[in-house]
């Protein structure tokens, strides 16, 4: 096995994975999903996933049906998308996503019947350009919350770059369970979508990645993988956040990605265990991705669960299904607590990435009153990529670029492990977000001076 064991930023050797120990919160975890009624209405914006947004298909007035591709991909990095139920396309208009873009989304209504549509079928699977034409075809993202177009991140060009496929069953943070279920309840599936990438990418080895406090996972896997001597089951440290792909190729192979690069440059091909199971699914029966298990979660949930959507269904019906709120939420995220993402209001629908929407009352959803920085240290030692985020935020304050470059802030992940352990509540995440800004400004305006061009 190839060691691509180096060091950090810093020149600081990194042979273990740092973070921070946060509270389980996992109540759903005995949760198995139930599928709420059928919405009235879908809304789909064009920008699910990382890359280019994917242009509508259909127009105004036009009936469609579940599994019937409703938008294409456009260019390399891309997804088609689809509907989750059969209906009428009311409206194309724009709409604004939880980041502030503003995307077209197609708006559905629902007839209630949701009839098939005609053209499933089971893609025909050969070789290799047909397994990676089934899979952009399935409309698949990374399903643990990232969103990147799996079918480009299958598009590599020298399969000998990969020696072993990393499958991310971590789910590292607070109250989600959604990977935990599909662990549990489609253990097969998700095994199925090892085996088809394992056989057309060629990868000689399998590592599946579980945090130690899911046992039933492991031991569910390691039944089901025993006598396949190419596939091994590790229990992880349960540390947040050991679901991230630097984190975890460090933690399961002891390999060190640099700034710049991606796990396919130390050997690894990382999957998340629900994306596999997306992947095989659509291979055995021409399903693409139209619905999510979402785990429904949080202090102002009546009934906190998980749940089986269609992708677009507005969160405020999710939440009607799960018995509505038990106060009135100040906060409702998509994802968890640590790296999710506030939805601007309950209209808002479930996205391809989305794995949890979690809701929060007053006193769990107001921000600490921040104080001054004590120079403890505690963020420096936390940080899973070893950064130095109490230096990154002096630098941010006097708009220092060369100094951000030095210290590294584009390798920070925004996991937010140094806010958490913060003692004075610094908004450090948030700062290293306006500092990568700076940072981009900094470089484009020394390009334009080294090329002698007005900035």
């Amino acid at each position: 096995m190839k060691i691509y064991a180096i060091k950090g930023g810093h020149g600081v050797p990194m042979w273990r994975a740092r973070g921070v120990k946060v509270p389980h919160l996992k109540s759903t975890e005995d949760s198995s999903p139930r599928r709420i009624p059928v919405p009235e209405r879908l809304i789909l914006p064009m920008s699910m996933h990382i890359g280019a947004p994917a242009r509508p298909m259909v127009a105004v007035g036009d009936t469609v049906r579940v599994g019937q591709p409703v938008a294409e991909g456009v260019g390399p990095v891309s997804a088609p998308i689809h509907s989750g139920v059969s209906g009428t396309v009311k409206a194309i208009e724009d709409f604004l996503l939880p980041s502030g873009q503003r995307v077209p989304a197609i708006m559905l209504e629902s007839d209630g019947e949701q009839t098939p549509w005609e053209g499933l079928a089971a893609p025909q699977v050969t070789d290799l350009a047909s397994f990676q034409a089934a899979v952009r075809a399935s409309g698949v993202v990374g399903l643990g919350g990232a969103g990147f177009p799996t079918a480009t991140k299958l598009a590599v060009k020298d399969l000998s770059q990969i020696d072993t496929l990393l499958v991310n069953g971590a789910e590292c943070e607070p109250y989600i369970t959604s990977d935990t279920r599909t662990m549990l309840d489609e253990t097969a599936l998700v095994l199925a979508g090892i085996e088809l990438v394992q056989q057309y990418l060629k990868i000689p080895a399998v590592i599946i990645g579980i945090e130690a406090n899911k046992p039933r996972c492991i031991k569910a896997f390691e039944a089901l993988c025993a006598g396949k001597p190419a596939i091994a089951v590790k229990a992880l440290p349960p540390l947040y956040p050991q679901g991230g792909e630097k984190v975890l190729v460090l933690s399961a192979l002891g390999r060190i990605i640099l700034e710049g690069k991606l796990p396919l440059d130390v050997g690894a091909l990382v999957l998340n265990c629900t994306t596999l199971a997306a992947i095989a699914r659509y291979i055995q029966t021409g399903m693409p991705l139209v619905e999510k298990c979402v785990t429904v979660a949080g202090p102002a949930v009546r009934e906190p669960q998980n749940v089986r959507v269609p992708v677009g269904t507005p969160l405020k019906d999710v939440f009607a299904f799960c018995g509505g709120f038990s106060e009135e939420p100040r906060k409702v995220l998509y994802g968890g607590p640590m790296m999710g993402i506030a939805a601007a209001d309950l209209d808002s629908p479930v996205l391809k990435s989305t794995n949890a929407i979690l809701a929060f009352g007053e006193k769990d959803a107001a921000p600490p009153p921040e104080t001054a920085c004590i120079r403890c240290g505690k963020c420096i030692d936390h940080c899973p990529l070893n950064l130095m985020p109490c230096d990154i935020e002096t630098a941010f304050r006097r708009k220092d670029g060369d100094s951000l470059a030095k210290l590294k802030v584009n390798l920070c992940m925004e996991c937010g492990c140094c806010a958490y352990i913060c003692p004075a509540r610094r908004p450090l995440v948030q700062t290293h977000k306006l500092a990568k800004g700076v940072l981009r400004a900094y470089q484009s305006e020394k390009k334009a001076r080294e090329e002698g061009v007005q900035p």
